[in-house]
């Protein structure tokens, strides 16, 4: 059975009210006023994670980073989410940090790191993570630099596409959507050495309003890149 951690219960401006519970599988986040849910876990061993790392250096997402040209950059993933884009990274040769400013998802992180640093197979992957925990904008602050800073902000739900997976839909809840994103732009571009990628819904805006470099296209997402504000 799932044992709630009462320690820390967390909630928003909204009412809204989440818990960590323990599982055999990790730390789980539980939406209690969304009955209904299950919890979620940033999982790094799933099987999810694991097609994504098969897939290699050719996928979109190590494409748009520029991975396919070089292994062992270093990338700043300024909204880490649930951090799987940012292991995946990881396992192909990247080095990765992680910023989260949720002390409830930075827990979940960082419950994951600590299993994947255990687990057979993931410990080379996992030590080269890091996780930051603190408002990407401060972090983006001129005092390291990184190769890439990736952005993946949550695109405001608008009401008239269908409702996001249950699991994006608590995020969404517990961080209110990410709505300063477009303030995180131009500090990325004055860290990045080499790019900044932003993950958009296919037909969503530009971040901040403003056209990048170029541009890579998935079918339901796509990659825009912008080279550093220097260049």
């Amino acid at each position: 059975m799932n044992v709630v951690d009462t320690s820390a219960p967390g909630s928003n401006a909204r009412g809204f009210c989440f818990s960590i519970e323990e599982s055999p599988q990790g730390l789980q986040l539980r939406a209690a006023h969304r009955p209904d849910y299950g919890p979620i876990r940033a999982d790094w061993l799933g099987s999810e994670v694991r097609r994504r790392i098969q897939a290699g250096k050719r996928q979109l997402l190590a494409r748009a980073i520029g991975l396919h040209k070089r292994a062992d950059l270093s990338i700043f993933d300024a909204t880490a989410g649930l951090g799987r884009d940012a292991f995946t990274l990881a396992a192909l040769g990247a080095r990765v940090t992680l910023a989260e400013r949720h002390p409830l998802l930075q827990r979940l992180l960082l419950d994951a790191r600590e299993r994947a640093l255990t687990a057979a197979g993931t410990a080379a992957a996992a030590a080269r993570t890091e996780i930051l925990a603190g408002d990407a904008l401060c972090l983006l602050d001129g005092q390291r630099r990184w190769d890439v800073v990736h952005l993946d902000p949550m695109y405001p739900h608008s009401g008239k596409q269908a409702l996001p997976q249950k699991e994006m839909q608590i995020l969404r809840d517990l961080t209110d959507g990410d709505p300063d994103a477009a303030n995180l732009l131009a500090p990325a571009r004055a860290c990045a050495t080499l790019r900044v990628v932003v993950k958009r819904p296919r037909r969503a805006g530009f971040l901040a309003g403003i056209a990048p470099s170029f541009q890579l296209d998935g079918t339901q997402a796509r990659y825009d890149i912008y080279l550093p504000s220097s260049a």
